[in-house]
C-alpha cells in the first residue's frame, strides 16, 4: 500500500536539546494512528515538522511521495495537511461560525460558498447550537470542538490531533470518540498524540511510542503495551520486572 507520509532520519535540536532523535516511520492512508509518551518525549515537536510550524535540523518529510521539508505550514496546508494544538485559541470575538469559515476560504473564494462549508463541518460535529455564539462563550468541550471543526474546514487528508481529549470529562470524550472515527471513515488519515490510554486503545489499530526524542515501540495497542521499553518510559527504570514479579 503506497504511505501517505514518511519521516525519514529526522532529527530536530533547538541548541543543545535535541527533541526529535533520528526519527523514521511510515503512515498508510485510511487509519487512526496514536503517537504516544511521556511528557517531553518529542511528540508535539513532530507534529511541528510534519505541519511545517518547524524544520527538521536533518532528514527529511515526504507527503504522498514529495519532499515538503522545507515548505511553509500554508503550503502544507494545500496540499492537505491540518493539526490541532493543545492550546486552543479560536478567534474569541468571532462567532463559531466564523472562526470555521476562516478556514474554509483555504479551498472556498466565495464567501457563501466557505459560510456554507463551515455549517456543514458545524452539524458534523454537533455545533449546529451554539453556531452564532462568539467563540469566547464556548465550553472547554466547545472549544475543542470548534478547533477540530476549524482544521477539518481546510477539507485535508492528514489530520494531526495534538491532545484533542485534555480538558474533558468522561461524558464529553465518549461523545467525541465517534465523531474522530466518522472523520476517518470520511477518508481522513488520523494521527492523535493523546494522554488518555483507554481512547488511544480503543482509537487507535497503531500506536508508535516517542521517549526522549526516540521511537522505542511502533505495533498494535496490545503489542506496545506490553513492550517492556513502554512501560518503563512510562513507570520508570525497573518497572517492568516489578510488574513481571509481581504477576508471576
Amino acid at each position: 500500500m503506497t504511505t501517505i507520509l514518511e519521516i525519514d532520519t529526522v532529527t530536530k535540536r533547538f541548541g543543545g536539546l535535541t527533541a526529535v532523535d533520528n526519527v523514521s516511520l511510515s503512515i498508510e492512508p485510511g487509519g487512526i494512528v496514536g503517537l504516544i509518551g511521556p511528557n517531553g518525549a518529542g511528540k508535539t515537536t513532530l507534529f511541528s515538522l510534519i505541519s511545517g510550524f518547524e524544520r527538521p535540523s536533518l532528514g527529511r518529510i515526504i507527503f504522498r511521495g514529495d519532499d515538503i521539508s522545507d515548505l511553509a505550514p500554508d503550503r502544507r496546508a494545500a496540499l492537505g495537511i491540518a493539526r490541532t494544538f493543545q492550546i486552543v485559541q479560536p478567534f474569541a470575538r468571532l462567532s463559531v461560525a466564523e472562526n470555521i469559515t476562516v478556514g474554509a476560504h483555504l479551498r472556498h473564494r466565495s464567501r457563501a460558498e466557505a459560510i456554507a462549508k463551515a455549517r456543514e463541518i458545524s452539524a458534523r460535529l454537533g455545533l449546529c447550537a451554539m453556531i452564532d455564539k462568539p467563540a469566547s462563550s464556548l465550553t472547554v468541550a466547545g472549544r475543542k470542538r470548534l478547533e477540530l471543526a476549524r482544521a477539518l474546514a481546510t477539507e485535508p487528508v492528514l489530520l494531526l490531533l495534538d491532545e484533542v481529549l485534555a480538558g474533558l470529562n468522561p461524558s464529553e470524550m465518549r461523545d467525541i470518540l465517534p465523531v474522530i472515527r466518522t472523520i476517518r471513515e470520511g477518508g481522513v488519515t488520523v494521527i492523535m498524540v493523546e494522554h488518555v490510554m483507554q481512547a488511544v486503545m480503543n482509537l487507535c489499530e497503531r500506536v508508535i511510542v516517542l521517549n526522549q526524542g526516540r521511537l522505542i515501540a511502533d505495533g498494535s495497542p496490545r503489542e506496545v503495551t506490553r513492550d517492556r521499553r513502554v512501560v518503563e518510559a512510562y513507570l520508570g527504570q525497573g518497572a517492568a520486572a516489578r510488574l513481571e514479579a509481581e504477576h508471576a
